[in-house]
């Protein structure tokens, strides 16, 4: 594997590192090495933590691939200095003045935001809000994912770390043009102020998983500038 760059995953809300199963074993097979962080999204300050452990856990330089809220962590611990690109998927992708929360606010809420419940201190999606997170997947899949849906801490979005690793480095952003879960307005908008290498997927928020070649060639251009 000398002189691939790795490939390091950070997963979002209501999801774990099976949410890129899609995309591992081809580039596993590429001569890659790849490591998903499993973060419980206890907290962000632990979430990056986590993230930056699985960073080190790699050799050589990094391309950093964050979804949704996977793309707030991404953030944060791409400043290691052995992340050399950004790959965000249908991610946020806050300023250091920002939260997770103000990030997504500054657009009109997405409507799986009406299909939330609260329990335990942990902020759950009902089976009625699937469909506005992965409608694009079959039945089966979805079940998937909604079984496999690690629920965060309620006020996760509310709390800030210090780190912005995309005014730093070079970013590519997929946006899913039919994204229930974040707008796309807001990614478009994240996109275009990173300067990031931009590509539009007719997808909803989980294009790893309904057009996972697509997300993998946007995967490997960016790791060919680490090569």
């Amino acid at each position: 594997m000398a002189g691939k760059a790795s490939i390091v995953f950070a997963h979002g809300l209501w999801a774990d590192g099976s949410c890129f199963a899609k995309l591992i074993p081809a580039l596993q097979a590429e001569g890659r090495e790849v490591f998903a962080s499993q973060h419980g999204l206890d907290s962000l300050e632990g979430d990056v933590a986590c993230v930056t452990r699985a960073i080190n856990h790699v050799p050589g330089p990094v391309v950093l691939v964050g979804h949704s809220y996977g793309g707030t962590l991404i953030t944060k611990a791409g400043v290691h200095d052995r992340v050399g690109a950004l790959v965000y998927i249908c991610a946020l992708a806050p300023d250091d003045d920002e939260t997770s929360t103000q990030h997504l606010g500054a657009f009109p809420a997405s409507p799986v935001f009406d299909h939330l419940e609260v329990a335990d201190n942990r902020i759950y999606l009902k089976e009625s809000g699937i469909g506005h997170f992965c409608g694009d997947l079959s039945q089966e899949e979805q079940k998937v994912v909604l079984a496999t849906a690690t629920a965060p801490v309620a006020d996760l979005f509310d709390q800030q770390v210090p780190g912005n690793a995309w005014r730093q480095k070079p970013s590519w952003f997929i946006v899913g043009t039919q994204d229930r879960t974040v707008n796309p307005d807001r990614e478009r908008a994240s996109a275009e102020r990173m300067k990031a290498t931009t590509v539009s997927l007719d997808s909803s928020h989980v294009p790893m998983l309904s057009q996972p070649d697509a997300v993998l060639d946007v995967i490997r251009n960016a790791a060919k500038t680490l090569d």
